[in-house]
């Protein structure tokens, strides 16, 4: 800001700018409110199948979130050019009454040819000490001028990096004003300096890098300017130089090492979501220094050769959202080197690793980092696209699922496959409809796949995967019901799946088998179809005309599908405590109450289907308007609190449902009674004219059907223990 320009300034063109976007925030607004809640809403609610279902719905979603990211992004521009015009008048004012105070005490100001000013005596002979009333003058007017250059030039800054931003579209980036966006690139500055120099940091300085990075790794300003400020390789040698310097941390420095890394990995995740071009070309850096290796003490021969880039930039993706594109291109080329052992999928992979020199211990936690694909499979987990984008191709699959067969990234790659087949990222809670797209489903039928084969699938559940493998049946509950139940019952069995009848039946039957040989994939099983079937339950009986044959017909084929999975279940369960590979009822009951909890949560939020497609989609219309509120508030709900608080059903002892080594007739009864309650729950909510008594007979007798020809389909397709 030169000095005549601020002294002579006419902002009006400035306040038209900020008038012109304050109108563009008001027509966003509306825009935005609309899309949200009318646009979006009726696609939520709409009786869409096929395609519509996950692509149009997907479109809308996402057409709908640009609004918001513009309106977002329209309001954090309007703020800082109206902080900024409000200032400059400000400051020119404040510099022209200086100016005026100085023509009082026999001074003047002029501009000078290189755009600065000179103060001087404008009378003869001079006042006394008028040459300290100039010189006071001439250090207010230039600390004035310091001040609206730094307004101008901060507000030009931070403009110019939020439009870096998004490539296409908006970026949605949020501050309250110009000061506090131009101090988050002034400390991602600050902090990238420190992270330099990191043999050099002491005590104090590493203290304020954690907070200050803990502060700011979700703005997507400060963690683009930290990343590109640093650099891509000097960012992976700070990790292997910190993770180093703190090796063996304990105590307080452990718990302060792991909160460092935990923030620098959500920083860098957020960091790969910009599109300005200094961060794609960070992003490219990366990938390509993936494996260079990445010395801590580059003088000292007899140490460490240095971890490669892969292992030090997978440790940093266990938190926050990595670019789809990002974890595309890196997943790629980790992958090709993952694979490139001879032999059958997965064999060899560990040696890869395990075999690298690596000795930095990268994780401050249970792993060490050795394994990079233990960290890229958790960022998988936290993006469901890219989870996709790397599963759809089968031989990746298949690898992966048998490489953790000889690995300990098993636990990792199952919230990945999660993310994958039920677009719902780990630790997420979701609040629109997912419906499972073709995609989703053909990487659910290759997993079923996987585990079905009867020369080790069933291995994978005891690597790790169990309990993901519970929670993707779980949400895959309305295709599993579906296959089994057979054509015909499409009607009964409501989804909003793209395609619902995609499964293989054996793959199924065995899948169920072998996944409830675990605590927690059971206690996923259990909880998916006991809710399944109430929603369902209540969908029939708050719509009649859902289904042509009536509530009653479809209630009962609800039960009976109901007895064949939970009777797969009970037969799987006391197969285990045949073989002595049963765990301990507090097991169970403890992985039921957790993730009953996380589907409680799930059903207060009042989505359906989308979610974890325990409820079908089609149906969330109908009931909205004969209920006032969607279904997931309401027996679902109660069903899940019969499951995690031991409630007593029916006078029965009070105890928790579905126990570790019961008996089989119990375990039959059990799966009754879940039945039978949510039948009356729904009822009573309804006011249904069904007959109480013979209804619940109804459901007694079609849930011992499907229990009993559980035990035959299971003879059919896998081989069973004897006592």
């Amino acid at each position: 800001m030169d000095f005549e320009s601020l002294r002579q300034g006419n902002f009006s063109s400035l306040g038209t700018a900020v008038n012109d976007w304050s109108s563009v925030v008001k027509s966003l607004t509306t825009m935005e409110k609309n899309a949200r809640d009318d646009f979006k809403a009726k696609a939520d609610k709409a009786d869409w199948s096929g395609a519509n279902a996950t692509v149009t719905r997907e479109f809308v979603t996402k057409t709908a979130g640009e609004f918001t990211d513009a309106l977002t992004q329209a309001t954090t521009i309007r703020d800082i050019l109206r902080d900024t015009k409000d200032e400059l008048v400000t400051y020119r004012d404040e510099l022209n009454r200086a100016i005026e105070d100085g023509w009082a005490k026999k001074l003047s100001v002029v501009g000078t040819a290189d755009n600065g000013f000179k103060v001087y005596v404008n009378v003869h002979p001079e006042p006394a000490n008028s040459a300290q009333l100039a010189e006071t003058l001439r250090d207010t007017l230039q600390g004035i001028l310091n001040k609206a250059t730094t307004s101008d030039s901060t507000a030009a800054r931070v403009l110019r990096a939020i439009a870096e931003q998004a490539d296409y579209g908006f970026s949605g980036i949020k501050h309250k004003d110009r000061d506090s966006a131009a101090e988050a690139l002034q400390k991602a500055d600050a902090m990238a300096k420190l992270a330099k120099n990191t043999k050099d940091m002491s005590a104090a300085e590493l203290k304020e890098f954690i907070r200050t990075v803990g502060k700011y790794k979700n703005d997507e300003l400060f963690a683009a300017q930290f990343a590109t400020a640093l650099g891509s390789r000097e960012t992976l040698q700070f990790w292997a130089d910190m993770a180093d310097a703190h090796a063996g941390a304990k105590g307080p420095e452990l718990k302060q090492m792991q909160e460092l890394q935990k923030n620098l990995s959500m920083t860098l995740a957020t960091a790969t979501l910009s599109d300005a071009d200094s961060m794609q070309e960070w992003k490219k850096n990366i990938v390509q220094e993936s494996n260079t290796a990445f010395r801590t003490h580059p003088s000292d021969p007899f140490r460490n050769s240095g971890a490669l880039g892969y292992q030090v930039m997978s440790s940093l993706m266990g938190q926050g959202k990595y670019d789809a594109e990002f974890l595309n291109a890196y997943g790629k080329k980790l992958l090709k080197v993952d694979m490139a052992p001879a032999g059958s999928p997965g064999m060899g992979t560990n040696e890869v690793w395990k075999g690298s020199g690596q000795t930095i211990d990268l994780v401050f936690g249970k792993d060490d980092g050795r394994d990079p694909m233990t960290g890229f499979m958790k960022g998988l987990s936290h993006n469901p696209e890219a989870a996709i984008n790397t599963f759809n191709d089968k031989s990746v699959l298949d690898h992966v699922l048998e490489s953790s067969k000889y690995t300990d990234r098993g636990s990792a790659v199952g919230v990945a496959l999660e993310a994958a087949v039920t677009g719902v990222g780990n630790g997420e809670l979701p609040t629109d409809p997912r419906p499972h797209t073709t995609e989703q489903v053909e990487i659910m039928k290759n997993v079923m796949h996987a585990v079905a084969q009867p020369d080790g699938g069933g291995q994978l559940v005891e690597k790790g995967l169990g309990e993901s493998f519970g929670n993707m049946a779980s949400a895959y509950m309305p295709e599993i019901s579906r296959k089994l139940a057979g054509e015909g019952a499409e009607s009964i069995f409501l989804t909003d799946s793209s395609a619902p009848d995609a499964l293989n039946k054996t793959d199924t039957t065995r899948f169920l088998y072998e996944v409830s040989q675990d605590s927690e994939g059971r206690a996923g099983i259990i909880l998916g179809q006991t809710i399944y079937s109430s929603s369902l339950i209540e969908a029939h009986i708050a719509d009649t005309s859902l289904f042509d044959g009536g509530p009653a017909q479809a209630i009962g084929t609800i039960s009976e599908s109901a007895g064949t999975i939970q009777g797969i279940v009970g037969h799987a369960n006391a197969d285990a405590v045949i073989t002595g590979e049963i765990a301990s009822e507090k097991e169970q009951n403890e992985a039921v109450k957790q993730r009953g909890d996380y589907l409680k949560a799930i059903a207060g939020v009042g989505i359906g289907v989308g979610a974890v497609a325990l409820a079908p989609g089609t149906a969330a219309g109908a009931l909205a308007g004969a209920a006032g509120s969607g279904y997931f508030g309401g027996i679902a709900g109660i069903a899940i609190d019969r499951l995690t608080e031991s409630q007593q059903v029916d006078g029965a002892a009070d105890r928790a449902l579905y126990r570790t080594g019961a008996d089989l007739n119990d375990y039959e009864a059990s799966a009754n009674s879940q039945v039978q309650q949510a039948a009356r729950d729904a009822m009573k909510q309804y006011n249904s004219d069904l007959p109480p008594d013979s209804t619940m007979n109804q459901i007694r007798e079609a849930v011992h059907r499907g229990w009993v020809d559980s035990d035959t389909i299971l003879e059919d397709v896998h081989g069973r223990p004897t006592p």
